[in-house]
Protein backbone atom coordinates (compact mmCIF):
# COMPACT_ATOMS: atom_id res chain seq x y z
CA UNK A 1 0.00 0.00 0.00
CA UNK A 2 1.72 3.04 -0.92
CA UNK A 3 1.56 6.34 0.58
CA UNK A 4 0.20 9.71 -0.82
CA UNK A 5 3.65 10.73 -0.57
CA UNK A 6 5.80 7.77 -2.85
CA UNK A 7 2.58 7.81 -5.32
CA UNK A 8 3.08 8.84 -9.02
CA UNK A 9 0.08 10.04 -10.66
CA UNK A 10 -1.35 10.52 -14.32
CA UNK A 11 -3.75 12.98 -15.41
CA UNK A 12 -4.66 12.46 -18.80
CA UNK A 13 -6.54 15.30 -20.90
CA UNK A 14 -7.02 17.68 -24.03
CA UNK A 15 -7.76 20.54 -25.13
CA UNK A 16 -11.04 21.47 -23.57
CA UNK A 17 -10.73 20.36 -20.41
CA UNK A 18 -12.90 21.68 -17.45
CA UNK A 19 -10.24 24.26 -15.79
CA UNK A 20 -10.79 23.45 -12.08
CA UNK A 21 -11.09 19.57 -13.02
CA UNK A 22 -8.02 19.40 -13.83
CA UNK A 23 -6.06 21.83 -11.84
CA UNK A 24 -7.22 21.57 -8.58
CA UNK A 25 -6.13 17.81 -8.60
CA UNK A 26 -2.94 18.83 -9.66
CA UNK A 27 -2.70 21.16 -7.02
CA UNK A 28 -4.48 18.75 -3.70
CA UNK A 29 -2.44 16.03 -5.24
CA UNK A 30 1.11 17.56 -5.18
CA UNK A 31 0.19 19.22 -1.98
CA UNK A 32 -0.51 15.80 -0.56
CA UNK A 33 3.51 14.92 -1.42
CA UNK A 34 2.23 12.61 -5.07
CA UNK A 35 4.16 13.63 -7.68
CA UNK A 36 1.98 14.34 -10.85
CA UNK A 37 2.30 14.20 -14.45
CA UNK A 38 -0.07 15.29 -17.04
CA UNK A 39 -0.36 13.39 -20.19
CA UNK A 40 -2.26 14.47 -23.60
CA UNK A 41 -2.79 12.62 -27.09
CA UNK A 42 0.56 14.82 -28.29
CA UNK A 43 3.21 16.21 -26.02
CA UNK A 44 2.06 19.95 -26.24
CA UNK A 45 0.27 22.50 -24.76
CA UNK A 46 -3.65 21.87 -24.14
CA UNK A 47 -6.28 24.50 -22.91
CA UNK A 48 -8.69 24.59 -20.58
CA UNK A 49 -12.38 25.32 -20.62
CA UNK A 50 -13.12 28.00 -17.93
CA UNK A 51 -16.46 28.10 -17.40
CA UNK A 52 -18.09 29.88 -20.66
CA UNK A 53 -14.76 30.61 -22.43
CA UNK A 54 -11.35 29.11 -23.14
CA UNK A 55 -8.90 28.87 -20.06
CA UNK A 56 -5.67 28.83 -18.90
CA UNK A 57 -2.85 26.17 -20.78
CA UNK A 58 -0.62 23.78 -19.36
CA UNK A 59 2.34 22.00 -21.07
CA UNK A 60 1.77 18.13 -20.80
CA UNK A 61 5.11 16.15 -19.96
CA UNK A 62 4.25 13.65 -22.11
CA UNK A 63 2.15 12.12 -24.73
CA UNK A 64 -0.40 9.33 -24.11
CA UNK A 65 1.80 7.06 -26.61
CA UNK A 66 4.64 7.12 -24.20
CA UNK A 67 2.89 6.48 -20.95
CA UNK A 68 4.31 3.32 -18.96
CA UNK A 69 1.47 2.83 -16.72
CA UNK A 70 3.99 0.74 -14.46
CA UNK A 71 5.42 4.14 -13.55
CA UNK A 72 1.88 5.07 -11.77
CA UNK A 73 -0.32 4.14 -9.33
CA UNK A 74 -3.65 6.19 -10.29
CA UNK A 75 -4.79 7.65 -13.43
CA UNK A 76 -7.17 11.29 -12.87
CA UNK A 77 -9.40 12.04 -16.14
CA UNK A 78 -10.82 15.60 -15.98
CA UNK A 79 -14.10 16.59 -17.55
CA UNK A 80 -15.38 19.15 -19.39
CA UNK A 81 -17.57 18.49 -21.93
CA UNK A 82 -14.71 18.84 -25.21
CA UNK A 83 -12.10 16.91 -23.36
CA UNK A 84 -13.58 13.71 -23.06
CA UNK A 85 -15.24 13.39 -25.96
CA UNK A 86 -12.23 13.90 -28.12
CA UNK A 87 -10.13 11.36 -25.46
CA UNK A 88 -12.84 8.86 -26.29
CA UNK A 89 -12.15 8.99 -29.95
CA UNK A 90 -8.26 9.15 -29.28
CA UNK A 91 -6.84 5.37 -29.75
CA UNK A 92 -3.42 6.01 -27.63
CA UNK A 93 -5.46 7.46 -25.00
CA UNK A 94 -8.24 5.00 -24.63
CA UNK A 95 -4.98 2.43 -24.37
CA UNK A 96 -3.48 4.40 -21.47
CA UNK A 97 -7.42 4.35 -19.86
CA UNK A 98 -7.90 0.64 -21.04
CA UNK A 99 -4.81 -0.76 -19.32
CA UNK A 100 -5.09 1.26 -16.11
CA UNK A 101 -8.18 0.09 -15.65
CA UNK A 102 -7.49 -3.79 -16.52
CA UNK A 103 -4.66 -3.43 -13.90
CA UNK A 104 -6.64 -2.53 -11.10
CA UNK A 105 -5.11 0.49 -10.05
CA UNK A 106 -6.81 3.34 -8.99
CA UNK A 107 -8.86 5.21 -11.94
CA UNK A 108 -10.79 8.56 -10.98
CA UNK A 109 -12.93 10.38 -13.60
CA UNK A 110 -15.10 13.78 -12.89
CA UNK A 111 -18.00 15.67 -14.75
CA UNK A 112 -18.00 14.08 -18.36
CA UNK A 113 -14.59 11.97 -17.73
CA UNK A 114 -17.03 8.67 -16.93
CA UNK A 115 -17.53 8.57 -20.79
CA UNK A 116 -14.11 6.94 -21.29
CA UNK A 117 -14.77 4.60 -18.51
CA UNK A 118 -17.82 3.79 -20.56
CA UNK A 119 -15.96 3.74 -23.82
CA UNK A 120 -13.07 1.45 -22.05
CA UNK A 121 -16.39 -1.01 -21.65
CA UNK A 122 -15.83 -1.37 -17.48
CA UNK A 123 -18.97 0.06 -16.32
CA UNK A 124 -20.91 -2.87 -16.44
CA UNK A 125 -22.39 -3.34 -12.80
CA UNK A 126 -20.28 -0.80 -11.59
CA UNK A 127 -21.07 2.22 -9.01
CA UNK A 128 -20.41 5.67 -9.77
CA UNK A 129 -21.59 9.03 -10.38
CA UNK A 130 -20.84 12.15 -13.07
CA UNK A 131 -22.68 15.31 -14.55
CA UNK A 132 -26.14 14.57 -14.52
CA UNK A 133 -26.04 15.07 -18.37
CA UNK A 134 -24.37 11.59 -18.95
CA UNK A 135 -26.22 9.72 -16.63
CA UNK A 136 -27.77 7.80 -19.29
CA UNK A 137 -24.80 7.15 -20.93
CA UNK A 138 -22.85 5.71 -18.20
CA UNK A 139 -26.81 3.60 -17.31
CA UNK A 140 -26.49 2.26 -20.60
CA UNK A 141 -23.10 0.92 -20.73
CA UNK A 142 -24.22 -1.41 -17.55
CA UNK A 143 -23.46 1.36 -14.85
CA UNK A 144 -25.28 1.50 -11.34
CA UNK A 145 -25.47 5.44 -11.19
CA UNK A 146 -25.77 7.28 -8.15
CA UNK A 147 -26.46 10.86 -7.37
CA UNK A 148 -23.74 11.64 -4.65
CA UNK A 149 -20.69 13.62 -4.74
CA UNK A 150 -18.07 10.73 -4.75
CA UNK A 151 -18.53 7.06 -5.53
CA UNK A 152 -15.34 4.50 -5.03
CA UNK A 153 -16.37 0.99 -6.37
CA UNK A 154 -13.37 -1.61 -6.95
CA UNK A 155 -10.91 1.42 -7.00
CA UNK A 156 -13.02 3.23 -10.19
CA UNK A 157 -13.56 6.67 -8.15
CA UNK A 158 -16.31 9.07 -9.85
CA UNK A 159 -17.71 13.03 -9.19
CA UNK A 160 -20.59 14.63 -10.42
CA UNK A 161 -18.70 18.31 -10.71
CA UNK A 162 -15.87 20.70 -9.84
CA UNK A 163 -18.08 21.39 -6.79
CA UNK A 164 -17.38 17.69 -5.33
CA UNK A 165 -13.80 18.18 -5.96
CA UNK A 166 -12.62 18.13 -2.27
CA UNK A 167 -14.33 15.07 -1.98
CA UNK A 168 -13.02 13.75 -5.38
CA UNK A 169 -9.31 14.41 -4.24
CA UNK A 170 -9.40 12.95 -0.89
CA UNK A 171 -11.29 9.78 -2.42
CA UNK A 172 -8.72 9.51 -4.64
CA UNK A 173 -5.99 9.91 -1.88
CA UNK A 174 -7.48 6.99 0.14
CA UNK A 175 -8.12 4.52 -2.91
CA UNK A 176 -4.48 5.44 -3.54
CA UNK A 177 -3.35 4.12 -0.11
CA UNK A 178 -5.46 1.28 -0.03
CA UNK A 179 -3.47 -0.40 -3.14
CA UNK A 180 -4.22 -1.97 -6.43
CA UNK A 181 -7.54 -3.75 -6.55
CA UNK A 182 -8.18 -6.73 -8.55
CA UNK A 183 -7.69 -6.74 -12.76
CA UNK A 184 -10.92 -5.49 -13.77
CA UNK A 185 -12.75 -6.93 -16.84
CA UNK A 186 -13.17 -5.31 -19.50
CA UNK A 187 -15.73 -5.70 -22.12
CA UNK A 188 -14.90 -7.77 -25.56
Amino acid sequence: MPKITQSKILILATDGFEKSELFVPLEKLKDAGATVVVAAPEKRTIKSWDKKDWGETIEADCAAADVDISDYDALVLPGGQINPDLLRVDTDAIAVVKTFLKSGKVVAAICHGPWLLAEAGVLEGTDVTSYHSIKTDLINAGANWHDEEVVADKGIVTSRSPGDLDAFVSKIIEEVEEGRHEERKLAA
